[in-house]
């Protein structure tokens, strides 16, 4: 994985030796060595649907494990779980059109520059309190198509979220959000997907953020809760992110935030990437074909009828 300008995400030229040593990956032969683990492992699942998992796809849920195989076993067991188990967070098509009532309500998106530290930030821009649970639905579709494209087209050392609620109102948005709906995009991003969260950065001058931060910190974990940090103000912001890779908007000197977000979408619906999503999305389970008496206790609470598995 090299950097390159034309990259939707680039990296810095050290980015993957970087990342590798951080997890004692870095020794020669070492990464094949645990990629060809993880490779027969997934064969030999009989309750996994899809066993042909690309390379990258391995190599990135390494990353993500700490370079741990056995960590990077479950976290694909759960991501597969989880696409049984929660089907309504995984569009079955991926077009523009789908995402196209989302452009009144937030702008997001995620920065092409990696920070100093190798962390690749999500920029998230609420426009309107004015939505509905169709449109966080849809929203949430986007993050997890996104999260696929990043899944072979990024290498990072973890994330930064960058939330800016400065134009609505905290109150109304807080009363619209499921925080159940919140927990699970949550658990899918983090348990599912591996994302490394570093920051979450909430923008927002109201004296009502202390409910935003209440409502985020019910569905995180507690490690996580305490990486949540209040910004006031555009200066507050470039005291934690450097100003180059911010979007003008924002003070910086990339594009601005709704250009960076047409380019993202351009990308992650082009047809290669749907086709890879698409294909991606038959890595689910067969629970009855899973081996008796190892369903994992941490998936109860989850949606979706457990009743037809056989887990006794």
């Amino acid at each position: 994985m090299e950097s390159s300008k034309n990259r939707l995400l680039e990296l810095h030229p050290d980015t993957v030796e970087y990342v590798r040593k951080e997890i004692n990956l870095d020794k020669p032969g070492r990464i094949d060595e645990a990629l060809d683990l993880l490779e027969e492992w997934v064969k030999m699942q009989n309750h996994f649907v899809k066993k042909d998992i690309p390379r990258i796809y391995l190599e990135t849920t390494l990353v993500t494990a700490k370079g741990s195989i056995e960590r990077a076993k479950q976290k694909l067991d759960k991501l597969c779980t989880l696409r049984t188990l929660m089907p309504e967070f995984f569009p079955t098509t991926v077009t523009k059109e789908i995402f196209t009532p989302l452009e009144d309500f937030v702008i997001q998106a995620h920065l092409p520059k990696l920070t100093k530290e190798h962390n690749r930030v999500y920029m998230l821009k609420i426009l309107s309190d004015n939505f509905d649970s169709n449109l966080v639905q849809t929203y949430y579709k986007y993050i997890v198509v996104a999260s696929e494209y990043c899944k072979r087209n990024d290498y990072n050392a973890g994330f930064v979220l960058i939330c800016d609620y400065r134009d609505i109102n905290i109150l109304n948005f807080v009363t619209k959000i499921s925080p159940m709906n919140l927990k699970h995009i949550f658990t899918l991003m983090t348990e599912g997907y591996g994302m490394r969260i570093k920051k979450i950065l909430i923008m927002s001058g109201s004296k009502m953020v202390d409910s935003l931060v209440s409502l985020f910190k019910q569905t995180l974990s507690a490690k996580l809760g305490e990486r949540i940090d209040v910004l006031k103000n555009l200066d507050s912001l470039h005291e934690v992110i450097e100003k180059d890779m911010l979007p003008e908007d924002f003070g910086g000197k990339e594009k601005p935030l709704r250009a960076l977000y047409e380019r993202c979408l351009e990308n992650f619906c082009s047809k290669d990437n749907v086709d890879f999503f698409l294909e991606m999305n038959k890595a689910k389970t067969d629970e009855t074909c899973r081996q008796s008496g190892v369903f994992n206790e941490q998936y109860v609470g989850m949606p979706g009828s457990f009743r037809a598995l056989s887990v006794d």
